[in-house]
């Protein structure tokens, strides 16, 4: 029902970006395109493998075509140094790729949404707000605040350390040293970790098909983590559409601080809360995300 190729595409640094494209199929009596298309990102140092190509399988199988890239760094796409995360450049990448997505000849792009997740829901979020060109925005268990996540997930004995952290890895970055790295995902008290949840390491640490993904992000990447507020900018993405599924046990992304960014969003929006935590869409919970999904996406783009 549909076909999955390779692509690539620079950014605007001349960086080789690398993705799937899923084109629907050419099926008798049906239309032949240009078809509406939408443009999906994974989060917080993933790649497309974790969890997400489901998602473009039900949206290609559904008449659209999707782009689904690996941020610079990450799984396929170029980037030094590797699993190293600047939000306001993976934005700035993925502005490129809209922009490469509307050249090809499979796509009407009049008809552009985006779908983002987590950290990259957050991207969605800012991408709304800045790019007129999208018709239509989703953004799934979004971050919406770097500092106050931080707050909910850091006890407050263990900040002093961490600011110290990043401190020494400036000093460090200085003398010419490559940037300090932690763990993205450890259930070890004693290791440094960006998520210390069972549900986060089962999510991160599945066996996956695309080799080079390390458990291991740079700590800087955590400092820009928590100096991101893409909530600030919920309000502007008005006149586009805005569909926000939450997670109603997100202990990540934080339900209340989704719930409450909702409330500040302008129409036209929709609200879709699923039972469970930050994992669940893409799990127990990925027939009731996708299905919202999809829908938005019929509502706004066909």
């Amino acid at each position: 029902m549909f076909e999955r190729r390779d692509v690539e595409f620079r950014a605007d640094d001349g960086m080789l970006l690398r993705a799937w494209l899923f084109v629907p199929a050419r099926a008798a009596g049906q239309p032949q395109g240009p078809w509406p298309a939408i443009s999906m990102a994974h989060g917080y140092a993933g790649t497309r493998m974790h969890g997400l190509e489901r998602f473009a399988q039900r949206f290609a199988e559904n008449g659209f075509v999707v782009l689904l890239h690996d941020h610079r760094g990450f799984g396929a796409s170029e980037g030094l140094p590797r699993h190293d995360i600047d939000p306001w450049r993976q934005i700035a990448d993925w502005r490129r790729a809209i922009t490469w997505l509307e050249s090809l000849s499979e796509v009407d792009p009049r008809r552009i949404g985006v779908w983002g997740t987590s950290y990259a829901g957050g991207h969605a979020i800012v991408l709304g707000a800045t790019e007129r060109r999208l018709r239509c925005v989703v953004s799934q268990v979004p971050t919406i605040s770097g500092f106050e996540q931080g707050r909910r997930r850091i006890a407050p004995e263990r900040v002093a350390a961490i600011d110290a952290q990043f401190a020494e890895d400036d000093r460090s970055q200085l003398a010419g040293n490559p940037p300090l790295r932690h763990a993205i995902v450890s259930l070890d008290p004693n290791v440094t970790a960006a998520y210390r949840t069972q549900d986060a390491a089962d999510f991160y640490l599945q066996p996956l098909a695309q080799p080079g993904w390390d458990n291991d992000v740079t700590l800087r990447s955590t400092r820009a983590a928590r100096m991101y507020e893409p909530g600030i900018w919920v309000p502007r993405v008005s006149p586009t559409p805005l569909l926000m599924v939450v997670a109603l046990n997100d202990t990540i992304t934080v339900t209340d601080l989704a719930l409450e960014a909702y409330e500040r969003a302008l129409q036209p929006k929709r609200l879709v809360t699923i039972p469970g935590g930050h994992f669940d869409p893409y799990l127990s919970q990925f027939g009731h995300a996708s299905a919202a999904a999809l829908q938005w996406f019929n509502e706004h783009l066909t």
